[in-house]
């Protein structure tokens, strides 16, 4: 009974609805008017395709380190590898302390010094060399008293000096260098009770071969003389040598 006093009100309530809603469109039921029963259930479908593989996950913790293992054995020698490259030049090393002091070079030496023997007379002429025989010094052996000459054999620069007694004579005499008259030299004597004295000297340039010698000038002013009490002396000695051979002598 209770159903069937509803169905007025239900009617009116659609009536109501139907002017409120869009119009319908040829042949078409909303949804809302049409209410069915459940349809029975379908059967199951097909299993789908694999789905695409998922994101990496997060990285785990890491765990707490291992006790350390034991000492493996020792492994076999290997084979010698090729020589590597030439590496490149190192830097200049400190330098070193300064060593000990070397000897130092000896300078050539030529010197020597000689003179007449006491009351020794020569028969000297024009052109004769004055031979001063009796030698003071002459370690090199650059002079020779047979010749009364003196051979350089160390090139430089040389002085050479003549002291003579004139007596008896007046004296002349030139100092030569291999027959070239460099120097001459003259003393007047004039029958004076005692002694008179000439000297004279030069620096020259000699090589070695050069000669130097006292030479008669003038015959008859030939008073050379030598005793006890005075003497006629020849000398000569190197003041500097100009050898190129060493840095010494440079």
């Amino acid at each position: 009974m209770t159903s069937l006093r509803l169905l007025p009100m239900l009617y009116s309530i659609l009536v109501l609805q139907v002017p409120l809603s869009s119009p319908l469109e040829d042949n078409k039921i909303p949804p809302s008017l049409c209410t069915g029963h459940p349809g029975i259930p379908g059967s199951p479908g097909a299993h789908g395709s694999a789905g695409q593989p998922g994101r990496d996950g997060r990285d785990g913790r890491d765990s707490a380190p291992g006790e350390k293992g034991e000492k493996g054995d020792r492994g076999y020698t290997g084979e010698t590898g090729l020589r590597g490259l030439t590496g490149d030049r190192g830097d200049p090393g400190v330098k070193g302390e300064s060593g000990q002091p070397g000897e130092c070079a000896v300078a050539p030496k030529s010197a020597f010094s000689a003179k007449l023997s006491e009351g020794h007379t020569f028969p000297l002429t024009v052109g004769d060399t004055v031979r001063f025989d009796k030698i003071m010094l002459n370690e090199q052996g650059d002079y020779s008293t047979e010749t009364g000459r003196f051979t350089c054999r160390v090139p430089g620069v040389y002085y050479f000096s003549v002291h003579a007694t004139v007596y008896r004579a007046s004296l002349q005499f030139d100092l030569m260098k291999n027959g070239h008259a460099v120097a001459s030299y003259f003393q007047f004597y004039g029958n004076w009770p005692k002694p008179a004295s000439l000297s004279g000297g030069s620096l020259l340039h000699v090589i070695p071969g050069d000669q130097v010698w006292v030479q008669m000038a003038l015959g008859e002013y030939n008073g050379v003389y030598s005793s006890t009490k005075t003497d006629s002396i020849f000398t000569g000695f190197l003041v500097y040598s100009d050898w190129k051979n060493s840095a010494v002598f440079a």
